[in-house]
């Protein structure tokens, strides 16, 4: 190091006390502690590179993404970009780039699995639709007095207002004395009005409405121009004033709509208990209520030799030896959802669907849709619910046959029909149960 220390003292002993001196000798101290300064200074360091750190978050977030959902197109395009913008950053493709280039090949060859389409099936049924806006405001209210098919709203002055469809109010399970708030339907000329909602309810006196009779579920039977109906899909037999009845239908009877009748259709049927025809004809006092859209089997054309080849890649999906003989089967999955898949299994074999709302957390309205059911299977394919043990107890309340498809695939609900149908245990579990299939 310059040793500045002997200039110093000479050039103090040589500074006088006048200004100009004084100037002088403070810059020549000024010019020899510049140059020990200079003497001292370290050498700058070498600077690393510099990493984009937006470029590592997107591939850290493509890498995530394609972990919880592999083969997501969205997901490979964003960490590919940032891996290709990584590489040409200074030192960092020299240092990296081997590492780099199996990361790549990996995301290439990420696909799409069954399990990530079932889930984003599973996830899109569960997706609440939207429902539409109402002023509820602008709502009327009304008493309800049920007809053999549809109702008359009738206000406080016991006029009726409006008469309503069946098809509007079947799925509300009305029945007299309901109070709902309705609205008159400006944009469906086939409608009067529509109901916004049910607030309560009142007992009406026995004189002013004649009571009504259903028998439910009941099942066509018979071909084209000979049907008739004499049991429930329960087995139980139509009887009036006690008595078993054979009783014909046409589909002319059904105004809802063009709906035609066929062998195992099922419908609901109702009657006034006060009508004198019961006696007599029934046929002409009972009336088709509704008629549930069920698909019905096939009848399979006959095979030629020479497409062999194409029958058996149609039937190359395994049945079970399963046949529900037109049961309900409650599908508890979500509000409203359109579970397609699930619904055609239960058609597939001859039952019929119907939604549950199994995440209301209503229990009352979980105990009515369930009430009159034959079967219920619950699906936990993501979670487990409250609802579960709601569920349970009401199936055992009812003697309703329940079963559990803990899982979100095909297979699984289908064992789980087939477990309830049988009688089998709910759950599945690391049991060996044996499942029969159709030879």
């Amino acid at each position: 190091m310059f040793d500045y220390r002997n200039n110093l003292k000479r050039i103090l002993n040589n500074t006088a006390g006048d200004d100009k001196s004084l100037r002088n000798g403070l810059a020549a101290i000024k010019m020899i502690l510049g140059m020990a300064a200079d003497d001292t200074a370290a050498p700058e360091p070498m600077r690393e590179p510099q990493v984009d750190t937006k470029q590592v978050k997107l591939l850290l977030t493509g890498l995530a993404d394609l972990i919880a959902t592999p083969g997501d197109p969205a997901a490979k395009n964003m960490a590919l970009s940032a891996i290709h913008q990584l590489t040409f950053t200074p030192q960092v493709g020299s240092k990296y780039g081997e590492n780099l280039g199996q990361l790549e090949k990996a995301i290439q060859a990420s696909n799409t699995t069954k399990d990530v389409i079932n889930k984003k099936i599973f996830e899109q049924a569960m997706q609440p639709k939207e429902k539409p806006k109402r002023d509820y405001r602008k709502g009327k209210r009304y008493t309800v007095i049920r007809l053999l098919s549809g109702c008359d709203l009738i206000n406080d002055n016991n006029q009726r207002v409006y008469t309503l469809k069946e098809s509007q109010i079947h799925s509300l399970n009305l029945k007299s004395g309901d109070i709902v708030e309705a609205v008159p339907e400006d944009s469906n000329s086939n409608y009067e009005a529509t109901i916004l909602r049910v607030v309560g309810f009142k007992k009406l006196p026995t004189t002013e409405v004649d009571k009504i009779s259903t028998f439910k579920y009941a099942v066509v039977q018979g071909r084209t121009g000979h049907l008739s109906v004499s049991r429930n899909i329960k087995g139980q037999k139509l009887r009036i004033r006690g008595k078993s009845v054979l009783l014909p239908v046409d589909s002319s009877q059904y105004q809802e709509s063009n709906v035609r009748l066929v062998d195992g259709s099922i419908v609901d049927l109702a009657w006034y208990d006060g009508d004198v025809r019961l006696k007599k004809n029934p046929a002409d006092a009972i009336q088709l209520r509704w008629v549930y859209q069920v698909d019905q089997p096939k009848s399979k054309p006959a095979v030629k030799k020479k497409k062999v080849k194409a029958v058996q890649d149609e039937t190359a999906i395994t049945k079970l030896a399963l046949d529900l003989h037109y049961q309900r089967v409650g599908i508890a999955i979500g509000d409203n959802q359109n579970e397609a898949m699930l619904e055609s299994i239960v058609n597939r074999y001859h039952g019929i669907p119907i939604p549950i709302d199994a995440f209301q957390g209503k229990k009352k309205m979980m105990e009515n849709q369930i009430k009159d059911l034959d079967i219920v299977i619950l699906v936990t394919a993501f979670a487990a619910h409250d609802s579960t043990w709601n569920i349970r107890e009401f199936a055992s309340k009812y003697n309703v046959k329940f079963a559990v498809s803990s899982s979100k695939g095909y297979q699984a609900f289908e064992r789980a029909l087939y477990r309830a149908a049988k009688g089998l245990p709910a759950y599945e579990g690391n049991q060996t149960i044996k499942y029969e299939t159709e030879e």
